[in-house]
């Protein structure tokens, strides 16, 4: 065993981490609990403290990005109609500030990358820690895959079917998977710099918008709502809801990047803390204004919105083409091409993190958990870049679109049922401070969640909501086209995956007591065993 003082790259901040660990983990007591908690938090080699405060914050704004919300919102507006739409959206964005609350205490006390996956198994059960890591690890590796056929789609709206699919998805992983030869800081400045992208873009997209409804471009004219009144403002009844709830899922995402990229920050409290007041603002804010103008530039019936190609779906470009602008399209497909490789990067950095997380606390074999000199776990990114590459080439093949409708599918099933795990850790947590009388919130800086428990009570409730909403889909579909045994397991699979996986890994051993009791029962004659079914004292 390796002197606990001597960490690689363990500051003095992070030894003190360790040290807060350990006095979670077991009674205090003894003379070794600090050292152990040092000890065991790098045996495996730990993360460099690679993102700045500035890089956090910049990243926390333009994270989750994509696809999802560039296209998705057309399908969206074409199934649910501007009503459901709005009020889907609402809901979903108003869960960001119950992820960033319920986890940011938990991840400004205890810094670790893959960190509320570390949380389920300090606080909860380890079974349950290694669902929602496989769940979070499987529907973040299928976003690569999924954003690498949108990729292709945003490059066929300039190469019209010129330039083969095979190659463009070549492309993409080739340029997202050479990031992670580099050190850690060059993926940060990545990351960085798409964000800003992402970030120019939807100001870009608002302010145009807003021109846009006030009349603007040469076909223009003043919208005064007439696509709320002229049309049904709510398609398909519940089931209109439940799709535009579990996209707009796909869309928002689940926030936990924030999280995992605080424990390999410089200053966890400073930027957590920051990013969980900007993040929900910038959600709340600049998604819900994108909706209400989406539901007042185009009319819920546009066939585009379900028959257009790619690009030509999204909304805004829609709205766009019909004001008559030229070049803003472009414009905007170029800076969607580079959201998608930022949000595919940010895909395969938090996959790779939660499978080291399950490895480092021997879940799966501990192997997998080993960090290099370069602050990388090189063995998980290896294994979550040959799924991700095999998920994106499965595209190729006939029915790549239903694969892709599959990997949104377990994405957004992920999403929302790690939700209700972060909730429900957030309570152990603060059930764990309370019998140790841990004073954690009065130490100098501390940070809790304002208004506890209000943010995990809420994240439960709406994410219990979306549960009810993925098995509506699944049983009635949008569109009243009746009950087929492919769309249900299309939105059933990832619950299937999530539950199979976390109560299939929660067996123990007997212990002797039990034992003990077993073998004193099978002694009894069958007579005896049998009167213990129906006696009832």
């Amino acid at each position: 065993m390796t002197d606990p003082e001597v960490c690689s790259h363990g500051s003095q901040s992070e030894k003190e981490t360790a040290k807060k660990e350990a006095s979670l983990l077991k009674p205090t007591g003894s003379i070794d609990d600090d050292h152990v908690g040092q000890t065991q938090e790098c045996r495996n080699g730990q993360f460099h403290r690679s993102f700045s405060p500035r890089q956090v914050h910049i990243i926390s704004l333009g994270s989750n990005i994509g696809s999802g919300v560039f296209i998705a919102t057309g399908k969206a507006l074409a199934t649910g109609g501007p009503g459901n739409m709005l009020i889907a959206y609402a809901m979903v964005c108003s869960c960001v500030w119950g992820v960033l609350q319920s986890l940011s205490e938990m991840t400004i006390a205890f810094p670790v990358s893959g960190n509320y996956i570390d949380f389920a198994d300090r606080w909860v059960d380890p079974s349950l820690a290694f669902g929602a890591g496989f769940a979070e690890w499987l529907g973040w590796t299928a976003i690569v895959a999924a954003e690498a056929g949108f990729f292709d789609v945003l490059v066929q709206y300039w190469a019209e079917g010129s330039f083969p699919q095979a190659a463009t998805i070549t492309l993409f992983l080739a340029a997202c998977l050479f990031i992670f030869v580099l050190p850690n800081k060059v993926f940060a400045w990545f990351e960085y710099v798409t964000s800003l992208i992402k970030i120019v873009i939807f100001l870009i997209i608002i302010i145009l918008s807003l021109a846009l409804v006030l009349g603007a471009g040469p076909n223009g004219y003043m919208h005064r709502g007439e696509t709320w009144t002229t049309l049904p403002p709510f398609l398909n009844g519940f089931s209109g809801f439940a799709n535009c709830a579990l996209l707009a899922t796909w869309a928002v995402g689940d926030q936990v990047f924030i999280g995992i990229m605080g424990g390999e920050a410089e200053s966890p409290r400073f930027s957590m803390a920051h990013a969980t007041k900007l993040v929900p603002f910038r959600v709340n804010v600049i998604y819900i204004l994108s909706v209400v103008f989406i539901t007042i530039l185009v009319p819920s019936d546009d066939d585009r919105l379900l028959g257009g190609s790619g690009i030509a779906a999204s909304p805004f470009v829609i709205a766009i083409q019909d004001s008559g602008i030229p070049g803003i399209a472009s414009l905007l497909n170029a800076g969607m091409m580079c959201g998608i490789l930022g949000l595919a990067a940010e895909s395969i950095y938090i996959s790779s993190r939660v499978l080291r997380s399950m490895s480092h606390q021997r879940l799966i074999p501990e192997r997998l958990a080993r960090v290099d000199d370069k602050g990388r776990p090189r063995l998980a990114l290896i294994i979550t870049s040959v799924v991700a590459v095999i998920l994106a080439y499965i595209q190729l093949a006939s029915g790549g679109l239903t694969v892709l409708n599959w990997l949104i599918s377990i994405t957004s099933a992920s999403f929302f049922s790690n939700w209700i795990i972060i909730a429900f850790t957030n309570w152990r947590f603060h059930c764990a401070l309370k019998a140790q009388n841990d004073q954690l919130f009065t130490e100098i800086y501390a940070w809790k969640s304002s208004l506890w428990p209000l943010a995990p009570a809420w994240l439960m409730l709406v994410s219990l909501l979306l549960l009810v909403c993925c098995i509506t889909s699944g049983i009635v579909p949008a569109g009243g086209s009746g009950f087929t045994a492919e769309n249900f397991f299309q939105y059933i699979i990832g619950l299937l995956i999530i539950v199979i996986f976390t109560v299939g890994t929660g067996r123990r051993p007997l212990g002797s007591e039990e034992i003990t009791l077993l073998d004193s029962y099978y002694k009894q004659p069958a007579w005896r065993r049998f009167l213990t079914y129906v006696q009832l004292w």
